[in-house]
């Protein structure tokens, strides 16, 4: 008797792990990650450049290549190289100044259902050279205020491929997140989610 008990007593087990609704997980982002998605999400022409104002085709621009991003409280840090011809286009060329200026700009990690992204953008500092800031008006205007990512979607494209490596067919059913928290180097996202593994 006592072993049907047992066994009722796993299968009970068994089916409430089953039928939960959710799980909640901890998923951490490296500051390198967080950089390549970046790179992919913003800065993928193929120079590798992201305009602000203007294109590789128009005479007077604005870009920005080379990020690298670093934390700084609870806001992302990104410093790029800023490239900017800013004048009036006349036949083709730019009159005006030319300026290479390393600039930070930096955003608050924001999280909601499927999505990771950014908001709150600033741009904190144009240039060493205090002489250059007077074009921080101008460019405070061009920085993107936002940038959205679906979190559910890059999982599903990782777990993709999971029968091959591992014979298991692994995918995401489901995923909601909570907050975002920068901790140390990683930027960490509580979310709640549901895989299953066939």
């Amino acid at each position: 008797m006592a072993k049907i008990w047992r066994i009722a007593a796993a299968i009970a087990l068994c089916c409430g792990l089953l039928t939960a609704q959710s799980y909640a997980v901890e998923l951490k982002i490296t500051r390198d990650a967080l950089e390549r998605t970046l790179k992919q999400q913003l800065f993928s022409a193929a120079d590798g450049r992201y305009y602000l104002k203007g294109s590789a085709t128009t005479s007077c621009y604005v870009y920005a290549e080379d990020p690298k991003v670093t934390f700084a409280g609870d806001r992302i840090l990104v410093r790029v190289k800023t490239h900017a011809k800013l004048g009036t286009s006349l036949r083709g060329a730019c009159l005006g100044i030319s300026l290479a200026p390393t600039s930070e700009v930096s955003v608050a990690p924001d999280g909601e259902g499927e999505t990771l992204g950014f908001k709150d953008a600033r741009l904190e500092r144009v240039s060493d050279q205090r002489e250059l800031n007077f074009v921080r008006p101008f460019l405070s205007h061009t920085v993107p205020t936002s940038m959205k990512v679906n979190a559910a979607d890059l999982l599903r494209k990782a777990l993709a491929d999971s029968t091959a490596t591992s014979g298991y067919k692994v995918s995401l059913e489901r995923l909601k997140i909570h907050s975002i928290l920068i901790e140390g180097d990683d930027v960490v996202v509580d979310v709640d989610g549901g895989i299953s593994v066939k």
